[in-house]
């Protein structure tokens, strides 16, 4: 990382408007993953036979069932995947891949359905009207946090947050940028020696006042899930990301400020949670507009090629 503030350029924002829990309501019925799974035809048995015996897909079976390879086999035959590549990061409710669309490197993200817990889950779920409904059916509850992770990100990326560009879900695989080089994924702050933190941090200070701004709290936000890209910080994992109306939002987002603050004051900079807290909610103006049609923040992805999604 760089000494200079033009490193660390801000996007520029988008005109939205309202914020809040304002978009379409999350379909959570079968999707056509779902149905290839159960028609189980020659060609998707095959592509299923050909991904299981993959060296990089060798993992257990609550990552892959078979709704989640007739969801891969949905995306490579929607054009959104050509090829797979190796694993980037494996968790407790999901696993990183890479591959390719077109000419270009994507990361696909695989949540697993057949998790024991969801209990990290439940916290950043209930009391979300999105959810209503869903009660503990794990497909889906895990169908409906992937689209939510999609909307977050597109929400982010209007409010000028640089995050990965969401590309295609199908159930429970997100397909997005890859944030990356040849030589590997993206780092962590975690991981880097950073060179003038005083800049960084002004960089993530905007981001969560602009995150705020658009109605959203990042929930868990901390020098795990920033990462260095060519030359830019970036904000990954928004999957668990709340709208300002859910009743935890505040104490998250006096989290997310302690975390960001504990961390940056580490690296020398004079700051305190206190002090990113009031910044955050001085400077951040959303607007509680409950009454927004829905549909104005909808969760859909675009779809088409990898040029026609470029902004």
């Amino acid at each position: 990382m760089t000494d200079s503030e033009d490193d660390f350029g801000l996007l520029e924002t988008e005109e939205v408007d309202g914020v809040g829990d304002e978009w379409e309501e999350i379909d959570v019925s079968d999707t056509d993953a779902d149905r290839i799974a159960r028609k189980r035809d020659r060609e998707f048995s095959e592509f299923r036979k050909r991904i299981k015996d993959a060296d990089q897909f060798k993992v257990e079976a609550s990552v892959f069932d078979d709704a989640t390879y007739g969801a891969l086999y949905k995306l490579v035959q929607d054009g959104h995947i050509d090829a797979f590549g190796g694993p980037i990061s494996t968790g407790k409710e999901a696993n990183v891949y890479t591959a390719l669309s077109g000419d270009h490197e994507v990361a696909v993200k695989v949540y697993r359905i057949n998790a024991s817990d969801f209990t990290d889950m439940r916290g950043y779920l209930d009391g979300d009207p999105r959810f209503e409904g869903i009660g503990s059916d794990k497909k889906k509850v895990v169908t409906a946090w992937v689209r939510k992770e999609s909307s977050n990100l597109k929400r982010a990326r209007r409010a000028g947050v640089r995050t990965p560009k969401p590309i295609a879900v199908e159930r429970n695989v997100l397909v997005m940028e890859y944030l990356g080089t040849e030589d590997g994924r993206a780092k962590r702050l975690s991981e880097v020696h950073i060179e003038n933190p005083d800049t960084a941090y002004e960089v993530v200070k905007e981001y969560l006042r602009r995150l705020y701004d658009a109605g959203l709290v990042h929930g868990d936000f901390s020098e795990y899930n920033i990462v260095f890209h060519e030359g830019q910080l970036y904000i990954i994992d928004l999957g668990q990301a709340v709208t300002i109306h859910h009743p935890n939002a505040d104490e998250f987002l006096e989290r997310d400020c302690r975390n960001i603050s504990n961390f940056f004051a580490r690296q020398g900079v004079e700051t305190t949670p206190e002090e990113l807290l009031a910044y955050v909610r001085e400077y951040a103006t959303p607007q509680d507009n409950e009454d927004t049609a829905p549909g104005s923040d909808d969760d859909a992805v675009p779809q088409g090629t990898f040029e026609d999604r470029e902004e």
